[in-house]
C-alpha cells in the first residue's frame, strides 16, 4: 500500500526533481588517474540572480545525496533523513522529504527568497553521480574495485567543473555538515577567490584517530563478508547486504551520545519482560532499532560507494595536504568568511576539532565566528538541531550580504 503524500510546512520549497548533467571535460583526480565521463545529478533551490551572485553550494555527508530539501517528485521508498529519532519527527511523510528540509526553503537557514541553493551528489556517489556502480566505458560493465580512489579535494573540483558547465563562477557560501563541511572547506583552500562565505557544521580539518578507525572497522565489515566478492557483486544477484548492514550499525553509533541512547532506549526489552535467552534475536530495543537502520540503509546505498566515501573522509587532512603538517599554513589563503557550529556532545566530530581551525584561522587575521551548541544527540545534531542553528546561519548569511552591500 502506498504512504500517504506528506503535508508540507510553511517554508518549503515544494516538489522537486534531481536533474544530472554530462561533464564535457575529464576530471583530474588526486590518485593521478583522469575520469571520464562524468555524470552529477543535482537539484535547485530558488532563483538564480541576474548577477548570478547568489548561489549557495550545500554539500552532503556520507550517506545522503542531492535531494536536499522539498518533496521528491519521484520518492525512492527509503529516506535518506538519517537523523536520530528521524522516524519519530517525520512519520511516513519524511520518505520523500530532503535530507535537509528544515535548512533549506523561504525564511530558513538557507532562505530561497535570497539564495540559488544547489545541492550536487558527491563524486563516488551512488545516488546519480559517477561512482563505482556507473558503467565503465572501457569495458561496458560497472566499475566496482576498477573505479579510482578519490579525494574530498577531488569532489570539490568535480563541483567546481559542475558549477562552470551551469555559467555560475562564485559561491556566496558553501555550506555542509560532517563530510560536507569537509567540502565547504575544501573549496576555500582551492578555490579561495570563488567563495565569499563558508558554513562548516560538526565538522574537521583532519578526522581524528578514533574515527579513522572505526571507519576502518566499516569497511573491513563490508569486504569480509563474501558476497562482497573483491567488489564484483554487480549482477551476481548477491550484495555483500551483512557486512554493509553492520556498517551502517557501528557508523550510526558513533553519530549518537551515550546520554541520547540512555534516554530514548535505556535498558529496555523489545518484546518482553524478561529475557528469551536467545542469540540471534534482539533481546534489547537498541539492538532492534539498530537493525532496522541496517535493513533501511542497505537498500539504498551502494556498498561500494561506502568505501570509497569513507576512504575519502578518512584522508581528508588540511594541514597534511594543503600546510605542510600544520594547519595554519593550510588556511593562509582563505579569504571566505567562516563559520563554525559544533555539538557539545559531538564525540566523532568533537567541538575541539572546530576550535582548532578557529585559532588558525583568528591567528591568520581571518574573518571567522565559532558557536558550539549545547546539545545531547551526538554528530546527528546537524540534522536535528535545524532551529537552532538557523539563526546563527541566517544572521551569518545576512553579514556577507551587508558587507558586500556596503562594499
Amino acid at each position: 500500500m502506498s504512504q500517504p503524500a506528506p503535508t508540507l510546512a510553511a517554508g518549503t520549497v515544494g516538489t522537486v526533481e534531481t536533474q544530472h548533467l554530462d561533464l564535457p571535460e575529464p576530471v583530474r583526480l588526486d590518485c593521478g588517474r583522469e575520469l571520464h565521463p562524468v555524470r552529477v545529478a543535482y537539484e535547485t533551490y530558488g532563483a538564480l540572480s541576474p548577477r548570478r551572485d547568489n548561489v549557495i553550494l550545500v554539500c552532503h555527508a556520507l550517506s545522503g545525496d542531492a535531494h536536499a530539501a522539498g518533496l521528491a517528485k519521484a520518492p525512492s521508498g527509503q529516506s535518506t533523513r538519517d537523523g536520530f529519532g528521524a522516524e519519530d519527527r517525520d512519520g511516513a511523510g519524511g520518505r520523500g522529504l530532503g535530507w535537509w528540509d528544515g535548512m533549506i526553503g523561504p525564511g530558513k537557514a538557507f532562505d530561497t527568497d535570497r539564495f540559488f541553493v544547489i545541492c550536487t551528489n558527491l563524486l563516488g556517489g551512488c545516488r546519480g553521480t559517477t561512482g563505482p556502480s556507473s558503467t565503465d566505458p572501457a569495458t561496458g560493465r560497472p566499475y566496482g574495485p576498477d573505479f579510482p580512489v578519490v579525494t574530498v579535494a577531488d569532489m570539490v573540483r568535480t563541483q567546481r567543473a559542475f558549477l562552470d558547465a551551469l555559467g555560475i563562477e562564485r559561491l556566496a557560501a558553501v555550506a555542509g555538515g560532517s563530510l560536507g563541511g569537509m567540502q565547504a572547506l575544501q573549496w576555500a583552500v582551492l578555490f579561495p577567490d570563488q567563495v565569499d562565505a563558508v558554513v562548516a557544521i560538526a565538522s574537521t580539518h583532519a578526522l581524528h584517530p578514533q574515527g579513522v578507525a572505526w571507519n576502518a572497522i566499516a569497511r573491513d565489515s563490508i569486504m569480509r563478508d563474501p558476497a562482497w566478492q573483491g567488489g564484483r557483486y554487480y549482477g551476481t544477484g548477491r550484495a555483500p547486504h551483512a557486512g554493509m548492514g553492520v556498517a551502517r550499525m557501528v557508523g550510526h553509533i558513533t553519530y549518537l551520545s551515550a546520554p541520547a541512547l540512555s534516554e530514548k532506549f535505556g535498558r529496555r526489552l523489545q518484546s518482553a519482560d524478561a529475557p528469551r535467552y536467545t542469540i540471534t534475536e534482539p533481546e534489547f530495543e537498541v539492538e532492534s532499532y539498530l537493525r532496522h537502520q541496517a535493513d533501511s540503509f542497505v537498500k539504498r546505498f551502494d556498498a561500494n560507494t561506502y568505501l570509497y566515501t569513507s576512504r575519502a573522509l578518512t584522508y581528508f587532512d588540511l594541514a597534511r595536504q594543503h600546510g605542510g603538517g600544520s594547519l595554519s599554513p593550510a588556511l593562509e589563503g582563505v579569504r571566505a568568511r567562516t563559520l563554525l557550529i559544533a555539538f557539545s556532545s559531538d564525540w566523532l566530530y568533537p567541538p575541539s576539532a572546530s576550535a582548532e581551525i578557529e585559532q588558525a584561522l583568528r591567528g591568520l587575521g581571518k574573518p571567522v565566528e565559532f558557536e558550539v551548541i549545547e546539545a545531547p544527540y551526538g554528530h546527528d545534531c546537524f540534522l536535528l538541531e535545524e532551529a537552532r542553528q538557523t539563526p546563527i546561519i541566517r544572521r551569518f548569511l545576512a553579514g556577507a550580504t551587508s558587507r558586500k552591500g556596503s562594499s
